[in-house]
């Protein structure tokens, strides 16, 4: 059964129409001859005087509804608005709800409210799944959403006091330096697999699985460290490889200038990120004289920084909220 009921009619008469009417009816004329004159149904002329005079005799002075209603809610505009702003603040402090705690939440707000629910609410104690479908449809802000893993550091550090610091400290250090837009590097490091992530195809419908061919089913992590400027230039990135000795055709038919490391792990660890600044100092010609700045995360193994001539380090969790270079940038090897 679909969730929203299509209209099959837009017929209806106007109030002011059926009141006119009425009142021809009142004054002997039959409902057949004023409903012919004016252009409507003799039955909705007949409900409507019959439920006019009903009206009338308990002293109402409201009319009769007319037209189509809309459909009962258990809840009022308000208080609709009321439960979308609380979800929204909700999921904006790292804290949403689901769709099966969205719905007990309901329940238990129509009970405190006093509203009126179908039986089915009250047996399961939370509101029906279509109750939940209409709701996200009448409010089309809201959606349901995957969440990203967030520790409760990072959620804490992103504030407007760190913010402001973090700006606050990147304004005094291009002050000092006078650095120019191609003097500002950001570098980012990000895993990538071995094995490609195959794309869509066309196949015949039905098939309970497609597959594509690729080099393996299951690929190995490697570690990706690249450094693009505010001038839109890029220097050859550096992979690390998690192994335990590093040879050269590792990077063999990769990016012309790249280069390689590798640890167990094949994560960036202090001595890989020594590397890179050597690499990186290369194309960037940065020395005392000419000086750079490279802006990166607090992470532990960018602690170890010997040769770069400034480093501009961040609060720890502060500045991955405001780092759009592995947004707009990294993202793009994924796509």
């Amino acid at each position: 059964m679909p969730n929203v009921r299509k209209r099959k009619t837009d017929r209806g008469e106007p109030l002011a129409l059926l009141q006119r009417a009425s009142n021809e009816v009142e004054k002997g004329k039959s409902f057949r001859e004023v409903a012919k004159s004016l252009d409507i149904c003799h039955v909705t002329l007949y409900r409507f005087h019959k439920k006019r005079l009903r009206f009338e005799s308990q002293g109402s002075q409201t009319p009769p509804r007319v037209g189509y209603w809309k459909p009962k809610k258990v809840f009022s505009t308000e208080q609709e608005m009321l439960l979308r702003d609380y979800l929204m603040e909700a999921a904006d402090l790292y804290y949403g709800l689901s769709s099966k705690e969205v719905r007990k939440f309901a329940y238990e707000l129509a009970k405190n409210y006093e509203c009126n629910f179908s039986q089915t609410w009250a047996e399961k104690e939370m509101a029906g799944a279509d109750w939940l479908t209409t709701f996200l449809k009448r409010h089309p802000t809201l959606s349901i959403r995957r969440p990203q893993a967030t520790s409760l550091s990072r959620a804490t550090s992103f504030n407007r006091t760190n913010v402001n610091t973090f700006f606050d400290n990147l304004s005094a250090v291009l002050t000092k330096h006078g650095f120019v837009t191609q003097d500002i590097w950001n570098m980012d490091e990000t895993g990538v697999t071995t094995v490609q992530n195959p794309g869509k195809i066309v196949a015949r419908k039905g098939t309970k699985q497609v597959g594509s061919v690729t080099s393996a089913e299951r690929g190995t992590l490697i570690t990706l460290a690249c450094a693009v400027n505010a001038l839109g230039n890029s220097i050859p990135p550096m992979m690390i490889f998690p192994r335990k000795k590093f040879h050269p055709f590792f990077t063999s038919n990769g990016p012309p200038g790249c280069i390689g490391t590798a640890n167990g792990s094949g994560w960036m660890q202090e001595e890989d990120f020594l590397v890179f600044l050597k690499h990186f100092q290369s194309p960037t010609k940065s020395s005392q004289e000419s000086k750079v700045l490279l802006v990166l995360d607090n992470h532990s193994s960018h602690l170890s920084v010997e040769g770069i001539v400034t480093v501009e380090f961040l609060k720890k969790n502060t500045f991955s909220n405001l780092y759009l270079f592995h947004k707009n940038i990294l993202n793009t090897l994924f796509q």
